[in-house]
């Protein structure tokens, strides 16, 4: 469909009533549309563009309107001025310059408006009973006389305190989205705005229009910059170069790095902003002479550093060292006779390897345990812990996601929590309730998957650690590192200043897994064995090009694993992808995956956002930490209702019920596929992974084993064998621009 020209958005008003009709062929001049939007074909949240069906008086037919506005809903009055087109595939149509919608005054309308789910708790039942009893007067009467709610039939008390509640924050709402529309944004983060600035927002956000990109999930540094620029921010402003300088570091922090070599910030300083380099050099001085920033230097290259990043690394090496100087919690305890007798009592035969990691681990108050699958470091971990107990030692265990903890309490036959449980994350006031002040009840904490650990999540659980305690960090080094910023595991171990383990005999029983071995080959930089034999575990699926290899994959996922190996689809299975974008990226194959693992289901039980589709039995992921819902970026769930009244989604995470508004779906996502580095510190049964030249940039070696290593049973790579030739053979190991690794040396 073609694009309408940019719009005037016009304030709403009073309705009218005259009429207009195409004329033949089409032409330049300026016509007139005024009548009611029958329904909303399509919109565009992002841009506010849209196709709207409009019912005009004296017409039978439909006429169809394209244009821009900030805020369409069916029932709605509406004056569109432009000029007619004939599309070829689309018939006639208005091209609208300017939108004047207003809300409707007709009863009919009024109810289509309020039965569209524009305001929660109301639906297309109550919209005909509010109708029905006050008529035309229904949005007078909740403006002015909301105690009268309480005449409709089925309207008690609470329900009334809701539709107002909701009615109130649905009006500020649209003079939020009539405001960005006006300065050229679009309107689909309006909700969030409100939710974070209140009656204020707009106030604030003239007053400061780039915290929009700091304060809102979902708004990038582009849309308040142009907001800010719209408003008089001069170009050369101090506080448009700081705040771009500001947004490139916490764009290199989403990318896991701590701070930016001064020559690379400033090169893309003067990019984006389109400025000159002493405009960045002023603002950069004036940020680190205030403290925001710190220079320093790391891989002997200068660089700058978020301040409090910086602080926290120096803060955690601080207390690293000292933690590995002293000594355990314990008495000494003597391995000749612990490890014979840990032996017996698990019924084990720990290998010369295993023996001397756990005698270290016995006298060293802070050890880093490394080693990728099948050698032995659960092994290790369960006759440590079974050891300790004779010494009445408090462990406490945990990881960074739920998933993690989930495999680290079934592994260990002990209680394990997430990190954030583990330090009691305070939702409403932010932060951790386990602190300096209130630290840890126990005398050893042990974190799996400790490759995931990101420095804001270190410094925390430090801060916490009791001043006598212990600390065994344990991953997989070689794993791809975690999504926040640092290199925790990496810097831990390529300081050389604390006590580290590396295991990597690989035992007997994870020899008989060829997932197991090709892990270890593709860490080598060496080709996996791929699999002939039907009962494997390991197997590749030739495809030449990308289509082919996107229904090649459908169909290993939907029919052929279910019926060789009697996995489910949906909850055993899970895609991996090295990208989100492209014909082999999550996004696309997960609309073809929900659409062969979850057919669509009626209208009224989906919904669209963002994006999106959802609709109840679909695989979702949080995409971003959700304090207050104690949901955190990657975990997966299960959509479980959606409640187009309430203007409510329910999924299930780990049984466990959680409710989401329909203007925050954006923080889901569907999870038939995703990217490896959101399935970090998760296994499943059986992994999907498609491999194919498109995805040449993101081809390395350690996304490949990372994915490998997720599987439990089964590993089906699907594509090309040269581009896995080419990810094994890919390991340029591009250094994370951090300091806990220098801060940790002398």
């Amino acid at each position: 469909m073609p694009d309408a020209p940019k719009q005037t958005s016009l304030p709403l008003g009073d309705a009218s009533s005259t009429t207009a009709a195409p004329h033949a062929g089409g032409g330049e001049r300026d016509e007139r549309v005024e009548g009611v939007i029958d329904r909303v074909t399509f919109r565009s949240e992002e841009t506010g563009f849209s196709v709207l069906r409009i019912r005009v008086p004296g017409r039978r037919e439909l006429v169809t309107v394209v244009g821009r506005a900030a805020h369409v809903i069916a029932g709605q009055s509406i004056e569109a001025t432009g000029s007619w087109v004939e599309d070829s595939r689309y018939g006639t149509q208005l091209r609208a310059e300017s939108l004047y919608v207003r809300e409707p005054v007709t009863t009919k309308g009024i109810e289509r408006y309020l039965s569209s789910g524009l305001v929660r708790g109301i639906g297309p039942e109550l919209a005909k009973r509010l109708v029905a009893a006050f008529g035309d007067a229904v949005f007078d009467v909740i403006e002015n006389e909301p105690e009268r709610l309480r005449e409709v039939p089925g309207v008690g008390q609470l329900r009334a305190e809701r539709m107002i509640g909701a009615w109130s924050q649905q009006r500020r709402v649209r003079d939020i989205m009539v405001f960005l529309h006006d300065h050229g944004l679009g309107t689909a983060r309006a909700v969030r705005v409100y939710r974070t600035y209140g009656d204020a927002a707009i106030a604030e956000i003239r007053a400061k229009p780039y915290d929009l990109a700091m304060r809102v999930t979902g708004i990038g540094f582009g849309t308040a910059d142009a907001l800010a620029v719209s408003l008089g921010t001069p170009r050369e402003s101090p506080e448009r170069v700081a705040a771009g300088l500001r947004h490139l570091l916490a764009e290199a922090r989403g990318q896991g790095h701590c701070g930016l070599p001064v020559d690379d910030l400033v090169a893309r300083a003067e990019k984006l902003l389109d400025v000159p380099k002493a405009s960045v050099d002023g603002a950069l001085a004036t940020g680190v002479a205030a403290g925001e920033w710190v220079r320093d230097r790391s891989a002997d290259r200068a660089c700058v550093f978020e301040s409090g990043l910086y602080d926290l690394e120096r803060a955690a090496a601080a207390r690293l060292r000292k933690a590995a100087a002293g000594p355990p919690p314990w008495d000494d305890i003597d391995p000749e006779t612990a490890l014979p007798w840990v032996e017996s009592r698990l019924e084990i035969e720990l290998a010369p390897s295993q023996r001397e990691a756990l005698a270290r681990a016995l006298r060293e108050r802070l050890l880093v345990l490394t080693g990728g699958p099948g050698v032995g470091k659960t092994t290790l971990l369960r006759a440590l812990l079974e050891i300790l107990d004779t010494k009445d030692v408090r462990a406490l265990l945990a990881a960074p996601t739920g998933r993690a903890a989930k495999r680290m309490a079934e592994a260990t036959g002990r209680v394990a929590k997430t990190l954030h449980r583990l330090l009691e994350f305070d939702p409403r006031h932010g932060g951790f309730r386990r602190n300096a002040n209130r630290s840890l009840d126990g005398d050893l904490v042990i974190v799996d998957e400790s490759s995931m650990l990101d420095v804001p999540l270190l410094g925390a659980l430090l801060e916490a650690l009791p001043e006598h305690a212990g600390l065994l960090l344990i991953g997989d080094a070689d794993q791809l590192p975690s999504v926040g910023p640092g290199q925790v595991l990496a810097d831990a171990i390529d300081a050389g200043t604390l006590p580290v383990v590396r295991l990597s005999e690989i035992f007997r029983q994870a020899k008989e897994s060829r997932i197991v071995r090709n892990a270890h080959l593709v860490n080598r930089g060496e080709l996996p064995e791929l699999e002939t034999a039907p009962d494997g575990d390991f197997f590749f699926v030739d495809a030449d090009d990308s289509d082919t290899a996107a229904a090649k994959l459908v169909t290993v996922v939907r029919e052929r694993i279910p019926a060789r190996f009697g996995l489910d689809p949906v909850r055993d299975v899970q895609v991996l992808c090295p990208m989100r974008r492209g014909r082999l990226g999550a996004n696309a194959l997960n609309t073809e995956l929900q659409a062969a693992l979850n057919p669509s289901s009626p209208a009224a039980d989906r919904v669209e956002r963002f994006g999106n589709i959802f609709a109840p039995g679909d695989k979702v992921m949080q995409i971003v930490n959700d304090y207050e819902r104690n949901v955190f970026n990657g975990d997966v769930g299960f959509v479980s209702e959606i409640d187009p009244v309430e203007g409510e989604l329910a999924a299930l995470f780990e049984g466990r019920r959680v409710a989401y508004p329909f203007d925050e779906l954006d923080s889901l996502t569907l999870a038939y596929a995703t990217t490896v580095h959101k399935a970090q510190g998760s296994e499943v049964p059986a992994v999907v992974v498609p491999v194919t030249t498109q995805h040449f940039v993101m081809l390395q070696r350690n996304l490949i084993y990372t994915a490998i290593t997720r599987a439990q049973k089964l590993v089906v790579l699907v594509g090309q064998r040269r581009a896995l030739a080419m990810a094994v053979r890919s390991n340029p190991r591009t250094r994370r621009i951090t300091k806990l690794a220098d801060h940790l040396r002398p």
